[in-house]
């Protein structure tokens, strides 16, 4: 799949384009609501940089790759995508395969601007090849965590099923939240049916439940049991993943979905360029467009300015990132060397704890910054 130049300025030279592959979720199992508000950011900041001149006359071209959340597949789209060469990878939402997307791209040389997947340890070894706009995930969780503690909860269950994104997940939340007196029971749902979930957490009493699991299933059938079941109606349910962020959360749930706190990427209040993109954002994707579409534009904002400084060489583009500051959407982005973090990454990108307002489920309510 391809995104082909289409505003005039950078198409009259006749310049051969400035390819960029786009690694994106767009068929199951992987999240397609998250890869299509991520393609819609990215096409849009491209095509605008198309409409400004392209890099130096040339325009630049998305050369989109389903990934379908399969980190085989991932890495295949990134061999391919290097064969025909791509200045630069961008993209990719599940953290597991941009993990091992990240990984191949390292070992070419091929520079990667990792838009949304948050995982801390996206490669294995220090590298100057990948950088990263999205939080590491021990950055948004222990915001979390601390939501949690100053909402007074202290018993906390996790609905969790093995994977590498949950099980980190959960382990910086029990950190963060045992150190403050906090309990963390793990409830495993490959065991587990929702009612003997349900069984659990009234016997434990706990306050809050979080979903570490799969969206739709079985998160969703989690919270229908959680909601309708009498002995849990003071049970905080939570989803930091950020599974409610999209339209079909409330869709699929209704009322049920609402009042569940997730993680998301956005400032208070959005600035001029912020508010502009998300206008044209909104009218692209027919609805309302999630911080995952900040970060596709954001992505091909930051590499137009690259592309358009550093020139096209790989080498160029890889090593520009310490020298990066670019306005985003959502602040000025810079990339430094994070403790504990082998790739550059945006130290930080402003952070949320948010919900779906009961009262009006398509209203969102800022209930913690971090």
């Amino acid at each position: 799949m391809s995104t082909p130049a289409s505003p005039p300025e950078a198409e009259r030279t006749g310049a051969p384009p400035v390819r960029i592959g786009a690694l994106v979720p767009l068929t199951r199992p992987g999240w397609v609501e998250a890869g299509r508000h991520l393609l819609a950011g990215l096409d849009l900041a491209a095509r605008e940089a198309n409409g400004s001149g392209g890099i130096a006359g040339r325009p630049l071209e998305l050369l989109v790759r389903d990934t379908a959340a399969d980190p085989q597949r991932a890495t295949a789209a990134v061999d391919e995508l290097d064969r025909l060469g791509v200045a630069a990878l961008v993209g990719e939402y599940h953290s597991v395969v941009a993990r091992a997307a990240a990984a191949r791209a390292d070992a070419l040389g091929l520079p990667f601007l990792c838009s949304s997947a948050v995982l801390d340890a996206l490669t294995d070894r220090p590298t100057e090849v990948v950088a990263r706009l999205a939080p590491a995930q021990s950055h948004g969780w222990r915001t979390y965590a601390d939501f949690l503690l100053g909402a007074g909860h202290r018993s906390i269950a996790v609905a969790a099923e093995p994977s590498v994104y949950w099980a980190t997940g959960t382990g910086i939340l029990r950190d963060r939240l045992a150190a403050r007196g906090a309990t963390v029971a793990e409830c495993d749902m490959r065991a587990l049916s929702p009612a003997d979930l349900c069984e659990e957490l009234a016997d434990r009493r706990t306050t809050a439940l979080l979903l570490l699991v799969g969206y739709p299933e079985p998160a969703v059938p989690i919270v229908r049991a959680v909601r309708r079941d009498p002995r849990l109606a003071g049970v905080l349910v939570g989803a930091p993943a950020g599974q409610p962020e999209f339209p079909a959360w409330a869709a699929l749930l209704g009322e049920d979905g609402a009042g569940i706190p997730f993680l998301r990427y956005l400032p208070e209040r959005l600035g001029p360029l912020g508010t502009r993109v998300g206008a044209a954002l909104r009218e692209r994707l027919g609805e309302a467009p999630s911080f995952v579409a900040f970060e596709g534009y954001d992505t091909i904002a930051v590499l137009t300015e690259v592309l358009r400084t550093r020139g096209t060489e790989r080498t160029g583009v890889s090593g520009a990132w310490p020298h990066v500051a670019v306005e985003g959407t959502r602040g000025t982005i810079r990339f430094s060397r994070v403790p504990g973090i082998g790739v550059r990454q945006w130290a930080w990108p402003p952070v949320q704890v948010v919900d779906r307002d009961p009262a009006a489920p398509d209203r969102f309510r800022v209930l913690h910054s971090g």
